[in-house]
């Protein structure tokens, strides 16, 4: 396992190090990715401040599942057999960190490609951009449909791959539709088919998922039901996301109340 972790180290570290200085870049430049959301504003295009926090709260995240994987406690190849009870806990600690080192290069794949949408995004490239943020949600999904579900005994390592591989999948989603919309010049409001579509679309996504990830799906569409309001020509188009967004978050906390039980009752 010891090379599985060294490369693990190196491309989730490279890859964050690249975004990270990507995105700064693209925030300091001149035009910077907010005037290029700003002038390219249309039918699923957020508020972009909006994307500017949720991006905060991922940098801290992913430094501190990235601090987990340097830690000293990676379980070799070979475990000595010894009582039931720690040969269970081995394997279960071998098998998190199995599930981990799988995840790495998804997420560094991740990395790269939303520092190379940035990269088309600021030369206003949208069919390229799309492309990268197509291929970046699909993986994150994918990886997120792969992952076994959490357990009380999940260790901190376990549940940082979740948090890391299910707001990356989430944020995905927002960024496909977004950078979508701008590509085709989707002005809004959009026709009653795709309207009908997106508000079925968030709560029953949200049903069907974790909490977690239903909860970054509800921040996704709140933050286009903020980035179409005031704007002209949208009719109801607004307001109904808003309605949609309300839905999504009742069905989210429908889905929260077994984990919350399971919380406070231990």
């Amino acid at each position: 396992m010891g090379n599985e972790v060294s490369r693990a180290r190196v491309l989730t570290v490279s890859s964050f190090l690249t975004n990270f200085a990507v995105q700064t870049y693209g925030m300091v430049t001149t035009p910077n990715m907010k005037d290029i959301a700003e002038a390219n504003h249309f039918a699923f295009s957020p508020n972009p401040w909006f994307i500017a926090a949720f991006f905060s709260g991922q940098v801290v995240l992913q430094l501190a599942w990235i601090r987990k994987l340097f830690e000293n406690d990676v379980p070799e190849g070979y475990q000595p057999i010894g009582s039931g009870a720690s040969d269970v806990a081995a394997k279960q600690k071998q098998k998190e960190w199995q599930i981990a080192l799988s995840y790495a290069p998804v997420y560094a794949l991740g990395n790269f490609c939303i520092a190379g949408w940035l990269f088309f995004w600021l030369r206003e490239d949208f069919k390229a951009s799309q492309v990268l943020v197509t291929i970046n949600t699909l993986a994150q999904l994918l990886a997120v449909a792969a992952l076994p579900p959490l357990t009380p005994n999940s260790s901190s390592l376990m549940r940082l791959t979740h948090y890391v591989a299910k707001t990356f999948a989430g944020i995905g989603v927002l960024d496909l539709v977004d950078n979508g919309g701008v590509a085709l010049q989707y002005h809004a409001p959009p026709t009653p088919l795709v309207q009908a579509a997106t508000y079925a679309f968030f709560p029953l996504a949200a049903a069907a998922s974790k909490p977690l990830f239903g909860s970054v799906l509800l921040y996704d569409i709140i933050a286009i039901a903020v980035g179409q309001s005031g704007v002209l020509g949208a009719g109801a188009w607004p307001t109904r996301l808003g309605w949609t967004a309300l839905a999504t978050a009742g069905v989210v906390g429908v889905k929260a109340v077994p984990t919350l039980k399971e919380h406070f009752s231990k």
